[in-house]
């Protein structure tokens, strides 16, 4: 079956819409580990692994190729890179490593989201042909 706006002929489309779901997977599972086995807040794992529950969310749309998704989840990554930052700088070895690396998959995911908003909108522009003006009706 073909995709009605024909996003999915363009290569660049494709990559960026896997790099977004692969690094948003990628954030899910990083901080999974983080907060249960790799450095946890606390021995044995903590509750904070249940920051990765938003994150959850927008999988479903971007699996589903929801130009929405795409353009609120630019957004609440955000969120992510502000506790990286935080960690990064306030946390011992290991925590800082992967709270820089959490800071790195959020860059990924928001340029891979941007990317793809621009290029669908872009491929769906060049696709929708000329556009009819209408004739002025008014008389100088």
């Amino acid at each position: 079956m073909t995709n009605p706006n024909n996003t999915e002929i363009d290569p660049s489309v494709r990559l960026t819409r896997w790099l977004a779901v692969g690094s948003l997977l990628g954030l899910i599972f990083l901080g999974l580990a983080w907060e249960l086995f790799l450095a946890p807040v606390r021995p044995g794992g903590s509750w904070l692994a249940l920051k990765v529950l938003p994150l959850c969310i927008p999988l479903a749309g971007l699996l589903k190729n929801r130009m929405y998704t795409y353009r609120w989840l630019s957004l609440l990554v955000w969120l992510y890179v502000a506790e990286g930052a935080v960690r990064a700088y306030g946390d011992r070895s290991p925590g800082n490593w992967l709270a820089m690396g959490e800071v790195v998959l959020c860059a990924v995911l928001f340029v891979a989201c941007v990317l793809h908003i621009r290029l669908r909108q872009k491929h769906a522009r060049l696709n929708a042909g000329p556009v009819a003006v209408a004739p002025s009706t008014s008389a100088i």
